[in-house]
């Protein structure tokens, strides 16, 4: 029977994220031109469902010839290339730029660096849109990588930067393989604050538990890291998207006292709030 419900310190929207969401509705709000994001702005359904309720849509590389002056496009929190940023801007659109703080860091110390004659390595996900964009301001010429394993023919000047959500050990294990290998390596630990609490936050939590529910989509990095993360110290972490994600079992396990929740930096409040409720209102804690 459950007694407890324990809510990870630090989880849900991160300050990129709120910001991306809260520019994008405040832009709708006061123009009347169409508003797009570049992408989805966050990698969460339910949030790119609402914004689209709202009148907000998304537009992706190839349907940039349909913009003119009368429409708006935000740039949401991945960021993306100087390419990409000037294809958007000659369309006449005007261009409300939402990258993360912790990502433009990142645009800055790459180019910085690759205009110094050293080579990039951005450990992180190839294929994420905030790599991408980050490979991008070094001509797409970075190394990317998970866990080193594809570092071959380095030059001996090296900058290592990391995507915002990924994980530290990733992060320890490619600057040590690349220090052995490069007399030059400059390091940047750029995983963000938040994702660093998050992290900490769902690790500690997962450690009390019974069962260990992550909140978010399966889209999204940084949860599937929580989960990653959580999967080591609960054998009963669910990933759950939303409150109609949660299964039964779960209530009408007696072994099962504590409950852990934890939610990814793309994941709404009130997607929280309706997991938790769902858990009390099952429960009658």
């Amino acid at each position: 029977m459950i007694k407890e419900v324990i809510m990870a310190e630090n989880a849900g929207f991160c300050f990129g994220v709120k910001r991306a969401v809260d520019t994008s509705i405040d832009s709708n709000k006061d123009s009347n031109t169409n508003i797009y994001t570049f992408g989805p702005l966050v990698h969460n359904k339910n949030v790119t469902n609402n914004l689209k309720e709202k009148g907000i849509n998304e537009i992706i590389l190839s349907e940039l010839n349909k913009l003119s002056s009368c429409d708006t496009v935000i740039i949401r929190s991945h960021g993306v290339t100087p390419k990409v940023m000037e294809l958007i801007k000659s369309t006449g659109a005007r261009v409300i730029d939402a990258t993360c703080p912790y990502v433009s860091a990142i645009h800055k110390k790459i180019k910085k660096y690759y205009d110094l004659g050293y080579q990039i390595i951005i450990i992180g996900d190839e294929n994420h849109p905030e790599v991408i964009g980050s490979n991008g301001w070094c001509d797409d010429s970075a190394i990317i990588t998970k866990d080193g394993c594809n570092l071959n023919n380095l030059s001996q000047k090296v900058c290592i930067v990391v995507q915002t959500t990924e994980k530290k050990e990733n992060f320890d294990k490619v600057v040590d393989i690349v220090s052995n290998k490069c007399s030059d390596v400059v390091t940047f630990n750029t995983i963000c604050s938040a994702t660093k609490e998050r992290q900490a936050s769902a690790e500690e939590t997962s450690k009390k538990v019974d069962v260990m529910l992550v909140v978010g989509s399966k889209d999204s990095s940084n949860t599937t890291k929580l989960y990653e993360i959580c999967c080591k110290n609960c054998n009963k972490t669910i990933f759950v998207e939303s409150s109609s994600d949660i299964p039964e079992w779960i209530f009408r396990n007696e072994y099962i006292n504590r409950i852990g929740v934890t939610a990814g930096a793309s994941t709404p409040d009130w997607i929280i709030e309706q997991v938790l409720d769902k858990i009390n209102n099952k429960s009658n804690i």
